[in-house]
């Protein structure tokens, strides 16, 4: 395991593969240290429901982390949940 690896959360991004703020959050979290669950909601028409049904939302980046969950690249929201000093 590396050494920069924080304790962890369980991390869902749902995003699609050509959504920029997608990338740029899945970058974000991976320079951060963080595993994630990665949901291509353009090719998981289930996922893409129940996103849908627990957010009222159909867009791109949600970011689930354990129960909390935030709609689109809320970095400060994000780094509030996952304890992240910027």
């Amino acid at each position: 395991m590396e050494e920069n690896r924080k304790p962890q959360k369980r991390i869902t991004v749902f995003s699609t593969p050509v959504c920029p703020y997608c990338i740029t959050l899945k970058a974000f979290l991976k320079d951060k240290g963080f595993d994630f669950e990665d949901v291509d909601i353009s090719q998981n028409e289930k996922k893409k429901e129940e996103i849908i049904e627990k957010t009222g939302k159909m867009q791109a980046p949600i970011i689930e982390i354990d129960d909390q969950i935030v709609v689109g690249f809320d970095k400060e929201k994000i780094c509030q949940l996952l304890n992240i000093k910027e």
